[in-house]
């Protein structure tokens, strides 16, 4: 998400820091660009107009043109309003302090992933903080939406509370509360239903439900591709119920973003997870200072590690390491590879966390960058024999033609890919032949081809 507003901020801080010197002009005719991109990435206009306002008054000082870098100094300026905006330093959690069975209210609108997100954060709770969860269905509006919510509780490993039929959304709360206290249940996650539209009566329901259940949590689950909506949705619970948090879901289909910059500013609740993707373990903490730097092009590498070493196995890691150190490398630990990268996520999303990735958005989008490609990389390697795999070289045009078949792709994707191991193991090679110092002698250049270990390639 992000990317629209991203790439047109990137414009305007260029040709800020082209610039030896800035005066008021320079500043004013840039947020004024600012402004336009806010407006454009869906941030509500009162939003907009508090966040230049603050920014103007930080960036038309002595402090920014007297500066020996003045348009770094505003970019820094607006980095620092752009996680005021978004909540200040640091993830918010979830509320755990208090007693058990810990009651969390998950309430929105019908279609926003609420169902889902409830899942999720069961799975979460479990894994992570190893949290005993109970998980309960209010929603007697919608067709097997209890049993949808029982599906989910079951493939996050948790309890779900039996359907009876007849009993009101009140009723199933207060006897989900009680079950909870009697088998010891740390926390309770009450799914409310939703409706289409914000009504009265959704309103009093959840209202009602709160009142018997007093929870810790009153989470707000909004679609970050319904932009404006989402923002008059979430201003429209908290007036209602005081919302205590934000759950955005569907992160990874909004390239605007402007909801997620509105929200902590309408309802004074923090966002304090996002989702993005329907697996139950796409669930994240929002951090505000990472997503400011992801607008202005500056990556975030800190959520790149974190993510990687949530999702690569160590072992693998070290032992694949030792056999690139000793120049031993085949097709089995390429499909390794590739199952290790898939997990972190699409490609795209890996490269957004990198910094400056941002300004060649449009050529990575060209290079139809996906995990799709990864995971048929890995069905073609999956139809060779463990004898192909560990010897590539035996692979002539009859085996290339079985191994398209089975694979389900074509011979010029099998010969790119051996193409691309060919490289890489040649790489490998002359890592292993220059060793650690030839190569801070010789420079990266001696890995490229062509290249040898006595001299740098003109």
């Amino acid at each position: 998400m992000f990317d629209a507003l991203s790439e047109k901020l990137s414009g305007v801080f260029d040709r800020l820091r082209r610039r030896g010197a800035l005066n008021e002009t320079d500043v004013a005719e840039a947020l004024r660009e600012v402004r336009l991109a806010l407006l454009e990435a869906d941030v509500a206009l009162e939003v907009v107009k508090d966040f230049i306002t603050k920014v103007r008054d930080r960036a038309i000082g002595a402090e920014v043109l007297k500066s020996v870098t003045p348009g770094q100094q505003v970019v820094k300026i607006v980095h620092d309003a752009l996680v005021e905006a978004l909540g200040g330093e640091g993830a918010v959690p979830l509320n755990l302090n208090a007693p058990a069975p810990i009651p969390f209210l998950m309430v929105g609108l019908q279609g926003s992933g609420k169902t889902t997100t409830s899942g999720k954060i069961a799975l979460r709770l479990r894994e992570k903080l190893r949290k005993k969860v109970l998980l309960a269905s209010l929603d007697t509006q919608r067709p097997a939406a209890q049993l949808q919510l029982a599906q989910l509780a079951e493939r996050a490993g948790v309890a779900s509370l039996p359907i009876v039929a007849g009993e009101t959304p009140v009723q199933i709360a207060r006897r989900a509360m009680d079950t909870g206290r009697r088998e010891v249940f740390d926390v309770v996650i009450l799914d409310t239903a939703g409706r289409l539209s914000i009504d009265q009566a959704l309103m009093d329901e959840v209202r009602d439900i709160r009142a018997a259940t007093d929870p810790a949590e009153t989470l707000l689950v909004v679609d970050a591709m319904t932009g404006q909506d989402a923002v008059a949705t979430a201003r429209a619970f908290n007036e209602a119920l005081g919302v205590t948090g934000i759950v955005m879901t569907r992160m990874d289909g909004d390239a605007r973003g402007g909801a997620a910059l509105s929200m902590r500013a309408i309802t004074g609740a923090p966002i304090k997870l996002t989702g993005a993707g329907e697996k139950l373990d796409a669930l994240e903490d929002f951090h505000p200072e990472r997503v400011a730097g992801r607008i202005l092009g500056m990556g975030d590498i800190v959520g790149l590690v974190e993510r990687a070493a949530e999702t690569i196995d160590q072992q693998e890691a070290e032992k694949l390491a030792a056999k690139m150190a000793r120049g031993k490398f085949d097709l089995e630990d390429y499909a390794g590879q590739l199952r290790q990268i898939t997990k972190m996520g699409s490609l795209s999303g890996i490269l957004g966390m990198l910094p400056g990735v941002g300004k060649i958005k449009a050529q990575l989008a060209d290079a139809n960058l996906d995990t799709s490609i990864l995971k048929r990389q890995a069905a073609i390697i999956g139809s060779m024999t463990r004898g192909e795999r560990r010897q590539p070289d035996i692979i002539k045009a009859s085996r290339k033609k079985r191994i398209a078949a089975g694979s389900g792709t074509s011979v010029q994707e099998v010969n790119r890919l051996l193409k691309q191991f060919d490289d890489m193991s040649a790489m490998m090679k002359r890592m292993n032949k220059l060793g650690q110092k030839g190569l801070m002698r010789h420079g990266l250049g001696a890995l490229m081809p062509g290249a040898s270990s006595g001299r740098r390639p003109f």
